[in-house]
Formats: C-alpha cells, sequence, structure tokens
C-alpha cells in the first residue's frame, strides 16, 4: 500500500487536468504531497531527476498553450537541455503538468487517467472527468 509521503503531484490548480489527476488519487484513498510548482517550483536539480524518472526528454516536458514559449521561440531545435532547463526556471509556467511520483514510477499524466497505473491501491468508485468523460465504473475499475 502506498503512504501519501511517497506519492507527489506536481499541480497547477487552474489546470482541468492536473484537478482530475490530483481527485484520481484521491479517489484510490489517497492524500498525497501537492506541490503547487507554480508557487513553489522544483529546483532544477530537482526537475532534471524528474525528467530522467520519467524517461523523456527536456524538451517533452515543455508547455506550449497558454506559456511564453513561443515569445521565447522556444521551438526552435538548436536550444540545449541547459538553456531549456533556464527558459523553466525563468518560467516555470513553461513545466507541463501535472506529473505525479511514486513508487511505481513517475509520469507526466496527460491524459489524466495515466496515474492509475502509478498507484496501488484500487479506485474507491466511479470517476467522471470534468469533460463528462468516465474513467472509472461504479465497481472501480478502469473503463478504458
Amino acid at each position: 500500500m502506498q503512504s501519501p509521503s511517497s506519492i507527489t503531484i506536481f499541480h497547477n490548480p487552474a489546470c482541468g487536468t492536473s484537478g482530475n489527476t490530483l481527485a484520481l488519487i484521491r479517489n484510490a484513498g489517497i492524500e498525497p504531497v501537492v506541490v503547487e510548482y507554480l508557487k513553489t517550483p522544483p529546483s532544477r536539480e530537482r526537475l532534471e531527476q524528474l525528467i530522467a524518472a520519467m524517461g523523456i526528454t527536456v524538451r517533452e516536458v515543455l508547455r506550449q498553450k497558454g506559456t511564453p514559449y513561443d515569445e521565447l521561440g522556444l521551438a526552435d531545435p538548436n536550444w540545449s537541455d541547459a538553456e531549456l532547463l533556464d527558459a523553466i526556471e525563468a518560467h516555470p509556467i513553461l513545466m507541463n503538468r501535472p506529473i505525479v511520483e511514486t513508487p511505481l514510477g513517475t509520469k507526466l499524466c496527460r491524459p489524466s487517467e495515466l496515474v492509475l497505473d502509478l498507484l496501488s491501491q484500487p479506485q474507491g468508485g466511479a470517476f467522471t472527468k470534468e469533460d463528462g468523460e468516465i474513467v472509472v465504473d461504479a465497481e472501480g475499475r478502469r473503463v478504458r
């Protein structure tokens, strides 16, 4: 069984996907450590650890929508990983969310139901995302 302190979500309360992910964790009876990364951004070292644990590139953790991505010209493939990390440090909104870290792994949970792969506890009941999509049925089973 996962303890609450063993699960961390890097969360933006203004993001629907992040909210759904947090709700799915709570639907499993877990109260995770919630890091509102816009208020308390992870250190560069911590961000590098998360990216390595997810097995993705720095570029893959960048968020474009609603960020200064375009105005900074971050689509240019000549940006190094170090420069991209500098940009995320300067503008934490560039970090895509939610990132969830558990003993079973670390993932960028887009879509939110990817978090189900990281939870050892079953869902406590049905779960429907804010857009009406049913993710978990009344018996706590993943729908798809």
